[in-house]
């Protein structure tokens, strides 16, 4: 038996889980999804990661934990990993953060890691999108109804400004890492991703069909994939 603990997207929320961790949980496994301070302004991707932290901490006794990260949740993944006991990092669909270094500097360095689509911008500096942009590049391959759902449960997010600050983390940490990434995804870029793998993941990707969010449009075909990495 596993704990998985499920870091949403930028703009996401644990809600967005919702599909995913019966199929884990009827697998045998422990599910946490933390509402992670994605939507405030002055949050940073450190600041993600202590709020991960602190939830993992407040409940005892979390066995074999992996932490998975969907998208923007990938820059706090190793974060977590380096002040607590992760058994394995899962990248999902995600962007994969480098020391010291902020990850709008990184894109100017690797143009196909992420496409941007096209945005909100609020006063406040986050960002949000329009129905048919969520339903274009987060949820093609999802029904409709579904695909509604998700979106109404969407927040602003506040990933320009995150990408603009230097990434925290002083070194790798030592927990293993798996990349799962979806072959028509319009967010993160499926060669960056097979490329980030093996060159700084030591690994090859797992794949999956379809877009950006499997957790929505191919539930079982995700449970199955990170219940065999447990």
């Amino acid at each position: 038996m596993s704990t998985f603990v499920l870091a949403h997207g930028g703009g996401h929320r644990a809600w967005h889980w919702h599909l995913l961790r019966p199929l884990l949980e009827a697998r045998g496994h422990v599910t946490l999804a933390p509402e992670i301070p994605m939507d405030d302004a002055r949050a940073t991707s450190a600041d993600w990661a202590s709020s991960l932290v602190g939830d993992m901490d407040s409940i005892a006794e979390l066995e074999d934990v992996i932490l998975v990260g969907h998208s923007l949740a990938g820059l706090a993944l190793p974060l977590v990993a380096a002040n607590s006991p992760i058994a394995r990092m899962v990248f999902l669909c995600a962007n994969v953060p480098v020391p010291g270094m902020a990850y709008a500097d990184y894109l100017d360095e690797n143009p196909d890691a992420v496409t941007v689509p096209p945005l909100i911008v609020h006063d406040d500096g986050r960002v949000s999108v329009s129905w048919e942009t969520a339903r274009e590049v987060y949820y093609p391959d999802c029904e409709e109804s579904v695909a509604r759902e998700a979106f109404a449960h969407l927040v602003p997010s506040a990933a320009l400004l995150a990408n603009r600050q230097p990434c925290r983390l002083q070194a790798w940490p030592a927990a293993p890492s798996s990349y799962i990434l979806c072959e028509e995804d319009r967010v993160i870029g499926p060669g960056w991703s097979r490329r980030v793998s093996v060159d700084r993941l030591a690994t090859t990707a797992l794949e999956l069909p379809g877009g950006h969010s499997p957790f929505l449009s191919r539930p079982e075909h995700l449970a199955e994939l990170l219940s065999a990495l447990a």
